[in-house]
């Protein structure tokens, strides 16, 4: 959990499409080794495979692709280890396997030891005295550089590290070591360790294999005293030699190290204890903490605990804080007082009884260097450091481990980085899993563990402190194993408040995850926010925190932390669901966002830092609204809850963005924010009607319509539809009144100014006032109609000076159709009103047209999006005219519409093609009431049956080109599906002219027949 170096870095793909889902529930199902006999047919089947050399890899790959399954369930291996070794070291063994057979062998050990591990896999291996010549034998023959057989040498290595702890003196081995021709023969002893010293310096696998092979062999009475101490001379020699800034004193150094830390952990303290000083300082001199290569650094790490560990005595530290009964069972049959008082306690007299002794002045220089590694920028080095920092503080007097202790809470400083604070968390999750953490301490971690849950630190377009955050759940984790419950009750709030918010509003789904664990009210909370339910962003803010909010302990920090932590976050989208979620917490605690909050809020809206004043002018909107709401809802005042201070703060926000707010980045950000102000105040029915502020607020929208070209293209659109959104609520609230009509003059010059502005000249200030025209609400278009739809027809023609103003003409045509939408429909009504049968053929014309825009610019196929936008309207009227007067459609409109929607369904480009088709099914198969005239209705139908509307998928040309060829078989559809079949047969794409390979075939039939 608190391993993943996940350093804020990445960016989260959320809005609920990060659920991961797929790759959690296909995992930890397998329930045994079900491939036993397949596994055995490869394994006998190698001797006949290994000449051939295709045979060979696929049975090479078959074995990879079976024992990769089991990588996350190794141990369903376990019974099943040892025959598989017998029956590969029997082929290894058998005198008549030649070498690449041996090799074959060899390679599925090491992809059984991959998945299983070598230190399970290794007391497997025979280990008779008579293994010991054949496998030295075999190394001896090995070439260490032969890159295609390092399996062979890696597990030969392994194998002679276990036949190598025989209960024999090695001498016994030699016999005459006078050979036959008279030259002395190396003795085993000198034999194994002459190609140990070989193998730790190559660069592959088998230096690791050697380390181990070191480890179990130096370490043997006879090989210890005759021989430790000039391995460890020669070791320490290449150290000494070997430079990290060289690729092949990197190897070097890799290989001492390794062999080093391994004897240090596998031999006894006492034989160890006389070299420990020496290697000590060997070590210091390599200054490995400036090495660039981590795996250096921690294997150095691993050395030094290791050297500390030998310095001081092993003991269980008596000091050391003992949870009581740790058994389930006893917990559930003991009474809640009788477990409280087995909790082991230290008596004072035993403290001072203890052991006396002295303590290594080296072990003050290892811990220093543990101390200086948890500040290591590579997350496995810190994890190196800390484990060390967790043992040989076991073995220290309480007095020397509270002074590290002390030191390591230095960590926790904001002068230091995140790794220090993330090293700085596995250390005291370490301690407090060993006990060595005493309760008189937690009143001194715990306010730098609630720190450390929130850490988040902004480094140029990103963040740093997610794994601190994930860290420091692993601290609250461990905290809860090793401490009775009375001894968190002073914190529990403390720490519980600080998960729950953790586990719903932190940015990051691996620190979600981490922190949803236990608190009080555990099983509730938990049902809501489970490791699934929180691996989605927008359920966490939106939903999940509004059910934690209803347990009251939880309501207010987690509004403290949204309005202190989050609504000034350097990521936009976490700012914007704050201040949602702020709305949907407004009902637990209208009272506090009233009084406390909002006056909070307001002074923040018009300050100097950019984020904190986009996130305060959201919040200051999200909060005010729902308070209306709630007042409304409880049939108070709108203003209940504000007094006259809170009002005209409200209204100060947009004056003082009137000269702060609107240029480069800031106006970015702003311009949306103070429109959904606008919106906001507006649905709230906030009492300035005929207050100047309106005026100001209609202007802002305007400028900001006007100012698209100015922005970037990034933010370009939410501005456009944030600024749309706030006309519409102002228009519907400040623009009508009590007669439900708007006074004429306004009327007049809104529309008059919105239609002329589609003339201008920037394309950009077109779409704004385009889609500001299909805002406009019904009382406001009443008698406008024409002027208006006339001016959004002129946006969709194209003429030689805006060809290429295709965003344009897209905004225009869905501004018709909302229009439509919002007129409504009348057959025998005016056309300055309604939807009727004087203008509907022109509104159809307009659409008709658009479909055939096939604009091509730098761009590409930006036709496209005209094409799309006059589909979807051409959808949008036709269905508002079937389910209000289906009258006005008649035979001729029906039979375009579907045609030109065949054609586009054999468009060559995916999205396209999948919007053209889902479109034509919507309008095959609507039924309330029908779509009248479609030409051959039932054909249609049975090609594209009612069953296969939602699953037929539009995007694979393998599915959707056999369908739409079926369409020239009827003589309605048959010009425009090839039409449309040849413009895709001329693309670029090979997938779409390979998927119409029956279309020719077809077309020769046809008119065969």
């Amino acid at each position: 959990m608190a391993l993943g170096e996940m350093d804020g870095a990445e960016s989260e793909p959320e809005e609920g499409q990060n659920q991961e889902l797929g790759v959690i529930t296909t995992r930890s199902i397998l329930e045994s080794f079900t491939e036993s006999q397949e596994v055995r047919g490869l394994i006998g089947n190698l001797k006949g495979v290994f000449g051939d050399l295709v045979t060979r890899e696929m049975t090479m790959e078959k074995f990879i692709g079976i024992m990769d399954k089991y990588q996350e369930q190794p141990h369903l291996l376990d019974h099943h280890l040892e025959w598989m070794m017998n029956s590969l070291l029997d082929i290894v063994r058998d005198n008549g396997s030649p070498p690449p057979l041996a090799h074959l062998a060899f390679k599925f050990l090491y992809i059984i030891t991959k998945v299983r591990g070598y230190k399970l896999f290794l007391p497997l291996f025979p280990h008779e005295v008579g293994d010991l010549q054949p496998v030295l034998d075999m190394l001896v023959d090995q070439n260490p550089k032969d890159s295609e057989t390092w399996e062979t040498r890696y597990m030969l290595l392994l194998w002679l590290s276990m036949i190598c702890l025989i209960p024999f003196d090695l001498a016994r081995f030699d016999g005459n070591i006078i050979s036959e021709e008279g030259h002395a023969r190396m003795p085993t002893m000198d034999r194994i360790l002459k190609i140990a010293k070989c193998y730790l310096v190559v660069s592959d696998k088998a230096r690791d294999a050697a380390a181990v092979l070191v480890s179990k062999f130096i370490v043997r009475p006879d090989v210890r005293q005759k021989r430790m101490a000039d391995f460890l001379d020669w070791t320490l020699s290449m150290l000494s030699k070997s430079s990290f800034q060289t690729m092949e004193g990197t190897v070097v150094m890799n290989g001492m190290l390794q062999a080093l830390a391994q004897l240090f952990k596998h031999g006894k303290r006492e034989d160890c204890l006389p070299y420990a000083a020496t290697v000590l300082e060997c070590l210091d001199n390599c200054k490995l903490s400036q090495s660039n290569q981590m795996v250096l650094r921690k294997l150095g790490m691993k050395l030094v605990q290791r050297l500390g560990l030998t310095f001081v005595k092993p003991k269980v530290a008596k000091w050391r804080y003992q949870r009581g009964c740790r058994s389930l069972a006893a917990n559930l049959q003991a009474q809640g007082s009788v477990v409280q008082n087995q909790i082991i306690t230290v008596p004072a007299n035993e403290a001072d009884d203890e052991e006396e002794y002295d303590i290594p002045a080296e072990i003050e220089n290892v811990v220093e260097q543990l101390l200086v590694g948890l500040k290591d920028k590579d997350t496995i080095v810190r994890w190196s450091a800390a484990k060390g920092i967790g043992r040989i503080s076991g073995r220290l007097p309480k007095e020397l481990a509270d002074d590290v202790i002390g030191s390591l809470l230095d960590c926790f400083s904001f002068q230091e980085t995140d790794n220090a604070w993330h090293g700085g968390c596995l250390a005291l999750a370490e301690l407090g899993r060993r006990g060595l953490l005493l309760p008189s301490r937690i009143s001194d971690v715990v306010p730098v563990i609630l720190k450390a849950l929130t850490y988040d630190e902004k480094r140029g377009a990103c963040s740093v402190g997610s794994n601190v955050r994930d860290a420091a759940c692993y601290v609250c984790w461990a905290f809860a194993r090793a401490y009775d419950p009375a001894e968190l009750i002073p914190f529990i709030n403390q720490i519980s408040s600080a998960l729950v918010i953790a586990a719903i509003f932190d940015r990051d789904v691996n620190c979600r995850r981490a922190a949803s664990g236990t608190f009080p009210h555990g099983i509730e909370i938990l049902t809501a926010a489970d490791y699934f339910a929180v691996g989605n962003r927008v359920n966490c803010y939106l939903t999940i925190s509004v059910y934690i909010a209803g347990f009251p302990e939880y309501t207010q920090p987690m509004i403290d932390h949204l309005v202190n932590m989050k609504i000034n976050h350097w990521d936009s989208v976490i700012r914007e669901l704050s201040t949602k979620a702020l709305h949907n917490l407004t009902p637990r605690a209208p009272e506090y966002m009233a009084n406390v909050v909002l006056p909070r809020l307001l002074p923040l809206s018009v300050g100097t830092d950019l984020h904190t004043r986009h996130g305060a002018i959201l919040a200051c909107a999200e909060i005010t609204h729902a308070l209306c709401k709630l007042a409304e809802e409880n049939n108070r005042s709108i203003t209940y809850y504000f007094n006259e201070k809170s009002l005209e703060g409200l209204k100060q926000i947009h004056q003082e963005a009137l000269f702060l707010l609107c240029r480069g980045l800031g106006g970015e950000l702003m311009r949306p924010a103070v429109c959904t102000l606008i919106e906001k105040l507006s649905l709230s029915k906030m009492p300035f009607r005929e207050d100047p502020i309106i005026g100001g607020w209609q202007w802002l929208i305007n400028d900001s319509l006007r100012s698209l070209s100015l922005v970037s293209s990034a933010a370009r659109q939410h501005i456009k539809e944030s600024a749309v959104s706030a006309l519409a609520a102002l228009c519907n609230e400040y623009y009508i009144n009590e007669k439900g009509e708007a006074d004429p003059a306004l009327q007049d010059e809104l529309v008059t100014q919105y239609v002329s502005e589609l003339r201008n000249t920037e394309e950009m200030i077109r779409c704004g006032f385009s889609r500001a025209l299909g805002a406009l609400p019904r009382f406001l278009l009443k008698g406008r109609l024409q002027q208006v739809l006339e001016g959004l027809k002129k946006v969709t023609l194209i003429s030689p000076a805006d060809v290429s103003f295709a965003e344009s003409r897209r905004d225009a045509l869905i501004a018709i159709a909302k229009v439509c939408q919002t007129v409504g429909v009348k057959g025998e009504g005016s056309e300055e009103e309604y939807v009727c049968k004087d203008n509907i053929t022109q509104i159809y014309a307009t659409l008709f047209t658009a479909v055939t825009d096939y604009t091509t610019d730098s761009r590409g196929d930006v036709g496209g999006w005209v094409r799309e936008a006059a589909m979807t309207s051409l959808m949008e009227v036709t269905l508002l005219l079937v389910q209000n007067e289906a009258e006005l459609i008649n035979a001729n409109i029906c039979k375009q519409i579907m045609c030109w929607l065949a054609q586009q369904s054999a468009e060559k480009i995916d999205k396209f093609r999948a919007h053209a088709g889902s479109v034509f099914l919507t309008l095959l198969h609507f039924d309330h009431p029908p779509v009248p005239h479609i030409p051959h209705r039932e054909e249609l139908e049975r090609i594209f049956p009612r069953s296969e509307k939602e699953t037929l998928n539009w995007n694979a040309a393998s599915e959707a080109f056999p369908r739409i060829t079926q369409l020239l078989g009827l003589p309605t559809y048959q010009y425009y599906v090839l039409l449309g079949l040849s413009v895709s047969v001329g693309g670029l794409t090979e997938t779409t002219v390979r998927k119409q390979s029956g279309f020719p075939v077809w077309l020769e039939n046809a008119f065969t027949c």
